[in-house]
């Protein structure tokens, strides 16, 4: 039976690089990449919902990656050991729809997405077509309510 190898240094490091986030923020600036969206009604709506992520988090966006703008951020450790820090709340102008990261994925908010209008929901992402498909003051609520509901288990940071 051959002996299994011992972990070295440099394994361990590829290793640790291996669970680091992919999506980290930068410095790039959130209005040069708003206004760089093709679509006139992607944008327009990308530029709307970042007035509404500002009034309702109090926080300034930042880039997390190439297309996400995010506002806040927490720091988690997970039983496992594996640590990290992530975006609070934010979205993206993607191509097929706004991608909307809202729900920490910790809590029901199905009362509120009732009342919200048409959109679809990833595990802890929601998904709309247009800004005027849905209640952006329900919007508003429910950026609410997934901030307060993260904020009990990480705390939430301003960006």
């Amino acid at each position: 039976m051959a002996k299994r190898a011992k972990p070295t240094d440099m394994m361990r490091e590829h290793e640790d690089a291996m669970t680091e986030n992919k999506t980290r923020q930068t410095e790039e600036p959130v209005e040069d990449f708003l206004y760089a969206v093709d679509h006139p009604t992607r944008r327009s709506d990308a530029l709307a919902l970042n007035e509404i992520f500002k009034e309702v988090t109090g926080f300034a966006p930042k880039m997390w990656g190439p297309s996400i703008v995010g506002y806040g951020h927490y720091h988690y450790v997970y039983d496992s050991g594996r640590e990290g820090r992530s975006l609070a709340t934010g979205f993206s102008p993607r191509k097929a729809s706004l991608s909307i990261y809202i729900m920490p994925g910790y809590a029901d908010f199905s009362d509120i997405l009732g009342r919200l209008g048409k959109h679809k929901m990833g595990k802890s992402c929601l998904y709309i077509n247009k800004l005027a498909d849905i209640d952006t003051e329900v919007l508003k609520e429910l950026i609410r309510a997934g901030l307060a509901n993260l904020d009990k288990k990480w705390q939430v940071n301003p960006s």
